[in-house]
């Protein structure tokens, strides 16, 4: 079974799939061929973009993301801040530095290439497809591979693509439904928060389970506090100014006596973390990088405000998201453009309105019921970025589901548990959605608002 930390994933803005995916890709590559005795020989590295991926790639960064993971960098420790001087120093010097240990002659705009659709035979096992290659001097190649960018952050190689990772040790509880998480929470007597940390501590010590989503916590509200401090544009093109420190000053600045300043906080928070992911600040894949504003707006209101943080309710927030996480996951896909912008957004609020009513007091039925709730009321929802850039509308998208999550939890919370439509059935209708979706409605900038306003 998949872990609560691998939906979480600390990265970098502004994609999962076309960001944090292929900066993994391009280093994971390099290290296969380190391992297969190709690095050394190599004079030249080719990397070939296709489907979503070329498409809205150079608004996803995805070009320099290939770049910076064939550098050898770890999003997770690299230093946001160097990242251009990395970029211009290798575009300036023609030179890669291939894992920081063997340099080759690099052209950028020659080296990573976006694949128009119907150029050549697409790998098309997903619509995030790359495809990288070593060749030595004479223009042979060395070593080759495809990989897939499957949502989230998770990538996957061509074999690997259908497959079942091997767990890396039995579950406590095991569960692929919500029904089955269900059985297993009213079999043991307890909430679903404790059977996913029970999960957990077969993988780690329960201590380090802990701590690190006390650090996934820490990055997310360091992210927001970036945000609300952070002024100006955000780059790509579309000269959009960042509004979550305005609306900061003004909420601050004044007791709001409203009953709507609720919308303000939610909006305010998720704005904050969606603007910083736009500039490629480092964010948590909540679970992807489009959605990662929603979770942390949440929590940050009702977990993390006035200077106190109750570091028990985070817990259980994100060990209860994560766990409904798992099942989206498992029965169908947190990839945009696979889903469209539900299997994102739609995602997230489901994951956020279960964590709340969990800290809430909701039982695991009223928790289940919430998720659904969450994710019934944005399927359909279709992923067209303007410009290719994960800014419009993807930033006040996130405002939105944070608002609808914390009503979705509302909502729930105000029966028993029963309820019509299970929360099985939603995901099996997002899946059935997605698939049946057409692919301009799905993270390719060919339809929707993509095409009706005009990119700047």
């Amino acid at each position: 079974m998949l872990s609560v930390l691998d939906i979480f994933k600390i990265g970098i803005g502004p994609s999962s799939s076309h960001t944090l995916g292929p900066m993994k890709i391009g280093r994971r590559f390099l290290i296969e061929a380190e391992e297969a005795g190709a690095l050394e020989g190599a004079h030249r590295v080719l990397v070939d973009l296709f489907g979503s991926l070329a498409l809205t790639g150079k608004g996803h960064a995805t070009d320099r993301a290939s770049i910076l993971g064939l550098m050898g960098e770890d999003a997770r420790t690299i230093d946001t801040g160097a990242v251009e001087g990395m970029l211009e120093a290798a575009r300036r010097e023609r030179r890669l530095n291939l894992l920081g240990k063997h340099e080759v002659p690099f052209d950028p705009d020659e080296d990573v290439r976006f694949m128009p659709p119907g150029d050549e035979p697409v790998p098309d096992a997903h619509p995030n497809g790359m495809r990288l290659k070593l060749l030595d001097e004479s223009g042979s190649v060395l070593f080759a591979q495809v990989y897939y960018s499957v949502g989230g952050g998770f990538i996957r190689r061509e074999d690997e693509m259908g497959v079942p990772e091997p767990d890396a040790a039995e579950p406590a509880h095991r569960f692929s439904t919500g029904a089955e998480l269900l059985e297993v929470c009213r079999r043991e007597g307890k909430p679903i928060a404790e059977i996913v940390l029970e999960n957990e501590d077969r993988l780690r010590p329960r201590e380090k389970t802990l701590r690190r989503l006390d650090a996934i916590w820490n990055v997310m509200a360091a992210c927001i506090s970036r945000g609300l401090s952070e002024e100006g544009q955000l780059p790509g093109g579309l000269e959009v100014t960042r509004r979550a420190p305005g609306l900061h000053r003004r909420l601050t600045g004044s007791i709001p006596n409203e009953r709507e300043a609720l919308f303000d906080w939610l909006n305010m928070f998720a704005m904050a973390v969606n603007e910083e992911n736009a500039a490629g600040g480092q964010v948590v894949t909540s679970p992807t990088n489009g959605a990662a504003g929603i979770i942390p707006a949440v929590i940050k209101f009702y977990c993390a405000q006035d200077g106190v943080t109750e570091t028990a309710k985070i817990r259980t927030f994100l060990l209860t998201a994560g766990g409904i996480a798992m099942l989206y996951k498992e029965k169908a896909s947190i990839s945009g453009a696979e889903m469209g912008c539900q299997g994102e957004v739609g995602v997230a609020c489901s994951m956020a309105a279960a964590g709340l009513a969990a800290v809430w007091g909701g039982s695991p039925e009223q928790v289940e019921h919430a998720a659904e709730i969450g994710m019934e009321h944005n399927l359909g929802l279709t992923c067209d970025p303007v410009g290719g850039l994960v800014q419009i509308p993807c930033i006040e998208r996130n405002a939105i589901g944070a608002v609808k999550a914390v009503n979705a939890a509302r909502l729930a919370l105000q029966g028993e548990g029963a309820h019509k439509v299970s929360l099985d059935q939603v995901i099996e209708t997002m899946r059935q959605t997605g698939m049946d979706m057409n692919s301009k409605y799905k993270e390719t900038s060919e339809g929707g608002l993509a095409v009706n306003v005009v990119a700047c």
